[in-house]
């Protein structure tokens, strides 16, 4: 075996953990190799994160057509061409997957396509090409899985959804998590007749309860058909190629797609693990230390692979903290307390810190100030959409332990706030905050009465 096979660090799996990790590590000097089979740059930048927005820019044109009519624009909406977007996207796509094969090639990385198998701790094939390592990374995140019911093979994932030959008129989203409800306001905002099915009461489980209500009433009233306590049993395919979804209730709907967004699986599967001590939890996650490392001592894990928030931004902090205490000298660890996050649904939801249900845990007393009203944009424009803003402050400190909104542009507007709350504001700092007249973020800074 030649030694120009043998790497500082191996990583496997070339998305947003794994880019970062061994970029950071090349460029302290550490030799490296990722390999990736699929995609360059991971979920989030092919079939996530980035394609979402996108789409998501895309959908919230309906509404602004019919908003436009209110300030003066005499038009009539257009019709939306589904293949124009589609490929714009693809095209886009292309040139990150370039990007971040310039970034690894820029950082001195070895790019190898290809499913990397353990053959031990130390040593990995890609095809038939042996490579060994002093430290290997699993950075090979989660994939989306459709449950076991007569007929799952004709619904697809968030994996297909973005590449459809053909828009669908009808679509049936199963799901309660964020990538489902992200979707159904989606197809609903492009045109399609969209009904979101969720097994349980309401969707967005562990949001904030006020937050999950009033999300579902506007989404609903966005004119997305939501359908709680619902679920699907079996999918038959029709002559006219339509598909013909059988409830469990005995119900039964017709759609052109259905898409099922019921959650994702550690990405594991055929990677050797037979011929490494790397141990699971019950869930088959892989299980890490507070360094990412398993129970192998050289393997490691980061990233979605390990559960915790699957986020692109977690994964990233990851990626640099172990280049970071690996590779030079500098011991890091990721703070996992304040994370702020968004679901682009339609309005958008945007939150950091504990929802009103952990506070009320944490904290003796707390709290609660909240804000809900029509945007002034929609004075005119006659949508009936609504914002609410919540904050959660704990009696105590004062500090602004929760932060929570449904709105428009909710996810610019949390970021900021979340380096409020990270630097310890307390409701007085908020208070004594001159807003930005006018605009919808203001109403954080001016919140005077608590809730009764």
């Amino acid at each position: 075996m030649s030694n120009s096979h043998h790497y500082d660090l191996f990583v496997v799996g070339a998305g947003s953990g794994g880019v970062r990790a061994s970029r950071m590590a090349a460029t302290y000097g550490a030799k490296v190799a990722v390999a990736e089979d699929r995609y360059m740059g991971g979920t989030c930048v092919n079939v996530g994160c980035v394609p979402k927005k996108l789409y998501v820019y895309a959908s919230q044109f309906s509404n602004a057509f019919k908003d436009s009519k209110g300030f003066g624009w005499q038009t009539q909406a257009p019709d939306f061409h589904w293949p124009t977007l589609r490929d714009n996207k693809k095209a886009e796509i292309s040139r990150l997957n370039g990007v971040y094969e310039n970034i690894l090639d820029g950082s001195g990385v070895d790019v190898i396509a290809g499913r990397a198998r353990f053959i031990d701790a130390h040593t990995v094939k890609v095809g038939e090409q042996i490579y060994t390592a002093d430290k290997i990374i699993i950075a090979t995140g989660t994939w989306p899985y459709i449950p076991d019911i007569p007929g799952r093979e004709h619904a697809i994932t968030s994996n297909d959804i973005f590449d459809l030959d053909t828009f669908p008129k009808k679509i049936i989203v199963v799901g309660g998590g964020y990538i489902a409800v992200e979707f159904a306001g989606i197809f609903n905002g492009l045109g399609a007749d969209t009904i979101q099915l969720y097994r349980g009461p309401l969707f967005l489980r562990g949001f904030d309860q006020d937050i999950r209500e009033f999300a579902a009433k506007e989404i609903a009233a966005s004119g997305v058909d939501l359908r709680f306590n619902n679920n699907i049993s079996r999918i038959d395919k029709q002559s006219d190629g339509t598909l013909l979804a059988t409830l469990e209730n005995g119900n039964q709907i017709e759609a052109d797609t259905i898409l099922y967004a019921t959650g994702r699986k550690p990405h594991i599967q055929d990677l050797g693990f037979e011929n490494v001590n790397v141990a699971l939890d019950d869930r088959g996650l892989i299980k890490v230390d507070e360094q990412f490392c398993t129970s192998e001592p050289n393997i490691y894990a980061l990233g979605d692979v390990t559960g915790g928030m699957e986020l692109t931004p977690v994964a990233l902090a990851e990626g640099m903290a172990f280049a970071k205490t690996h590779f030079n000298h500098q011991p890091s660890q990721v703070d996992y307390d304040c994370i702020p996050t968004a679901v682009f649904c339609q309005p958008n939801i945007g939150t950091c810190g504990l929802t009103e249900e952990q506070a009320n845990k944490h904290y003796n007393n707390i709290t609660i100030y909240e804000s809900n009203f029509r945007a002034m944009k929609h004075t005119i424009g006659g949508r009936e959409e609504r914002t609410y803003m919540k904050l959660i402050v704990d009696d105590l400190t004062d500090r602004v332990v929760g932060i929570h909104m449904v709105g428009e542009d909710a996810g610019e507007i949390i970021q900021g706030m979340a380096i409020a709350m990270k630097a310890g504001a307390t409701k007085a700092t908020f208070d004594s905050t001159i807003g930005i007249h006018p605009t919808a973020a203001e109403e954080f800074v001016t919140m005077r009465e608590p809730r009764g």
